[in-house]
């Protein structure tokens, strides 16, 4: 009998698996697919919680909170797993175009540093001397130094190796087909050709955790947000730092090729690239830095990020299941925030302690 039954083994998932069995709890994480191949798998890598935040709030307070976590995470990973993550916290430059758009990044970068963020509002001049392939027409931007981002593959690998190591079982292409339920609690996860006994459920299932939900009744009203991406290479890299402009960033990897992205797309569950998507990525890429027209597009890849109605994470129990708990509605920010996610809900799961948890992030506000 496994003390927790996992549904999805995204970066959420297997960051929860890792968690609990380090508490002492045995895990079964069940994943319909291949673990960390869905939104994880899709993601750009950024670890970037000033984001798009016009001001101070819940969301930007988490993201802080697990962007201090994550290099004493990502050394703990790295001594299990035996191989780097790429973590680059190196900085994260955002960037405008026009006077408008620099005001804007300015009235942002005005209540950051009132907050006692670190972050520099740039002139043009300034930016090309942290960027020399940037666009001349850059009207200056904002450099955020404790940003950045790392390799999203391999921390999911690095987690599910970890969980794996600490006693976890993963299960891949084992889709959850419904509940056994007795007394108001759920007693078993079923699939198509087993029945997982287990004292708590974790709905980690990214877009798909409003279907999951809805087997027990309940409703979370998650999402699929399409994302497209494409990867460019074929030269010297273009970029040092991740550069976000006003329609797309650009995420330099270890490995030469230079991560463009992302479309937002409502489009169900419809997870494929489109000739349309790539192109604009393309635009967007050489209008950010003009070199990259002659870069090579390697390859193009799409995800499906879950999203919530208020733009906030769904983290706590779910409402009339007392052992159930929902870890969800990451939406852009999954690496990010998924290694604290997992930290959080082991020690509500095995502690009923959830005050780390923000409450503007509870399930039960959609009830």
């Amino acid at each position: 009998m496994s003390d927790v039954a996992i549904i999805g083994g995204g970066i959420v998932g297997l960051a929860c698996a890792y968690e609990l069995a380090g508490a002492g709890a045995r895990v079964t994480v069940l994943e319909y697919g291949k673990p960390g191949m869905q939104a994880t798998n899709a993601a750009a890598g950024m670890l970037a919680p000033l984001g798009v935040a016009e001001g101070p709030g819940p969301m930007v307070s988490f993201g802080l909170r697990a962007l201090a976590e994550y290099p004493p995470l990502a050394e703990e990973l790295e001594r299990a797993c035996g191989f780097g993550l790429e973590l680059r916290l190196n900085g994260i430059l955002r960037v405008a175009y026009d006077d408008d758009e620099l005001a804007a990044l300015a009235r942002r970068c005005a209540w950051q540093r009132e907050q006692g963020m670190a972050v520099d509002l740039l002139d043009g001049a300034l930016c090309r001397e942290l960027e020399s392939r940037l666009s001349g027409r850059m009207a200056g931007g904002v450099f955020s130094p404790g940003e950045g981002a790392v390799s999203n593959q391999l921390v999911a690998l690095a987690l599910e190796r970890a969980a794996i190591a600490r006693g976890a079982t993963v299960r891949s292409g084992t889709p959850v087909t419904g509940f056994e339920t007795r007394g108001g609690r759920v007693r078993a996860v079923r699939s198509r050709d087993a029945s997982y006994a287990c004292d708590a459920v974790v709905i980690a299932a990214g877009a798909r955790s409003g279907q999951i939900a809805a087997k027990l009744r309940a409703r979370l009203p998650v999402r699929p947000v399409r994302g497209q991406m494409i990867a460019l290479g074929g030269m010297r890299p273009a970029v040092r730092h991740c550069v976000w402009g006003p329609h797309g960033y650009l995420v330099p990897r270890a490995n030469g090729l230079v991560f463009a992205g992302a479309t937002v797309e409502d489009v169900g569950f419809r997870r494929r690239t489109t000739k349309a998507g790539e192109r604009g990525l393309r635009a967007m890429a050489s209008t950010l830095v003009p070199q990259l027209r002659a870069a090579t597009q390697q390859f193009a890849w799409a995800g499906l990020r879950p999203g919530t109605p208020d733009g906030l994470p769904m983290i706590g129990p779910l409402p009339e299941w007392e052992d159930v708990v929902v870890a969800t509605g990451h939406y852009r920010n999954g690496i990010l925030l998924g290694p604290l996610t997992g930290r959080l809900v082991a020690k509500g799961v095995m502690q009923r302690d959830w005050a780390g948890v923000p409450a503007e992030f509870s399930p039960g506000r959609f009830a």
